[in-house]
């Protein structure tokens, strides 16, 4: 007799796909593949292919999304890495010539860098891009690429460079008008900020709001902020990133500088990082921290296996004394930017080296043997964080190469009246034009286009005449 039980039937089994972890990454994919289920996962419609400029300025295509992973091909013309800072070009001379047909040069993105634009309102996503020429060479005068050819010096002795910048940058009141000086924005407290603020909370809390912002859409870009105070000037943040990869800290204070702007102007004031924004308040600074490891071992070469100083960290140092004069064209790229290099100011201009000695260029801040770096304090924030790492490390790497001896180290205020770099901008291209060995570790095709931007620049600046002269030179000469 059959049973009246009714037969069971075997449970459905569904089986839910796991989102892959590059998927829910806030930063970087590996291929094609990735970056497509990348794009479609945030439902991100638009794409910004960006690179910077000799300038650092993001310049580049957007696009809609489906059009970026269907391979198509992207270029930009070469112009736009010969121009000045106010958009015009340099004159032939001095061994640079303009290009007749100003060709394409064509973007790759580096899909390792692929972020979400957190500020913009539609779903949006952005890509640095490496620029390469019609046969596939990497384009040599283009930063990224500048950074790319030390990076590849190091490698091929075996080394890798490790970096941490420090970038400060000021908030200020919205000002449409050029003829009219900046001023400080007004902060929770509804009092404009007054300086003498270094390490203050209550700096910090004046902006809370807009600090929450930097802290939000660094996050969702996938970039990591290790520390942030007030400075002394009025208004004055610094933001310091984790030490890492010199081509990831480039590519990282590329995206702050956006990011800082954008946020800034969420809350209705300006982020700037000139060099010297505001007159009688300290300058603008983006440190250096760089200490050099073997890849191999892993080991910090600037401390022998007995945790004393290496000969490599004392020719480092002694590098950077020789060749950071001819840089400082890098370092200091503006007009703006030699305001800040005066002497008894907190910003250096002597090439001297001392331990945790803060008037110094070169400061070797106290930490134990596996920590050991040199930090270098010319930089101003307004520099192409690309270039200025290049250069910096170009010149540790050929004191390396050559067994430059530094000097002593200082121990006493070096800041007060020793100057030993240019005093201008003029003065910093025409050293940096005659350093060989310094254009050979950079490329003479980048050396000649950067050179005759930076004249084209001073030039354009000397058609500007200032308040100054028409107060005092008006009716007393």
């Amino acid at each position: 007799m059959p049973s009246e039980t009714p037969e069971k039937k075997p449970a459905r089994t569904t089986t839910r796909r796991r989102t892959p972890a590059y998927v829910k990454a806030t930063r970087g994919v590996k291929n094609w593949r990735e970056a497509s289920e990348w794009l479609a996962w945030r439902d991100i419609e638009d794409i910004e292919c960006i690179t910077p400029d000799q300038a650092g300025v993001a310049r580049g295509k957007m696009m809609p999304s489906k059009k970026f992973t269907s391979n198509t091909s992207l270029a930009l013309p070469s112009a736009v890495f010969m121009a000045t800072i106010s958009g015009s070009y340099p004159e032939d001379g001095h061994g640079f010539s303009y290009p007749e047909d100003d060709g394409d040069l064509k973007l790759m993105p580096d899909l390792s860098t692929l972020s979400e634009v957190p500020w913009e309102s539609d779903p949006t996503a952005q890509v640095i891009c490496d620029l390469v020429n019609k046969d596939g060479q990497a384009v040599e005068f283009t930063p990224r690429n500048v950074l790319k050819r030390v990076m590849a010096a190091y490698s091929k002795k075996g080394l890798k460079a490790v970096v941490a910048p420090e970038i400060e940058f000021y908030l200020v009141k919205k000002n449409p008008d050029p003829d009219y000086p900046l001023t400080p924005p007004v902060g929770r407290s509804g009092r404009a900020i007054g300086g003498g603020q270094g390490y203050s909370i209550a700096g910090v809390n004046e902006f809370d709001e807009l600090i929450d912002d930097i802290y939000h859409f660094s996050e969702s870009q996938g970039l990591e902020i290790d520390t942030l105070i007030h400075e002394e000037g009025a208004a004055q943040l610094e933001i310091n990133l984790r030490h890492g990869d010199p081509i990831e800290l480039a590519d990282q204070v590329f995206l702050f500088k956006r990011t800082i702007r954008e946020a800034a102007l969420k809350h209705d004031m300006y982020a700037t990082f000139m060099a010297k924004p505001i007159q009688g308040q300290p300058g603008s600074a983006m440190h250096i921290h760089q200490s050099i490891i073997d890849k191999k071992t892993g080991r910090n070469i600037f401390s022998n296996p007995d945790g004393t100083e290496s000969e490599a960290f004392r020719f480092f140092i002694g590098g950077m004394q020789k060749h950071v004069p001819a840089s400082l064209v890098m370092f200091a790229p503006y007009v703006n930017s030699y305001r800040r290099l005066t002497p008894a100011a907190s910003a250096p201009v002597n090439v001297k080296w001392g331990y945790d000695n803060r008037t110094t260029a070169f400061r070797v801040p106290r930490s134990d043997p596996a920590a050991r770096r040199v930090e270098n304090r010319i930089p101003s924030s307004d520099a192409n964080p690309y270039l200025a790492l290049a250069a910096s490390l170009a010149c540790g790497l050929i004191g390396m190469n050559n067994r430059i001896e530094p000097d002593a180290p200082a121990s006493t205020t070096v800041n007060d009246s020793l100057i030993e770099l240019p005093r201008g901008l003029i003065e910093a291209t025409i050293l940096f034009e005659h350093d060989k060995d310094l254009i050979a570790m950079l490329g003479e095709s980048f050396a000649i286009t950067y050179a005759a931007i930076k004249r084209a620049e001073f030039e354009t600046f000397m058609e500007v005449i200032s308040p100054w002269e028409r107060e005092f030179l008006l009716l007393n000469v």
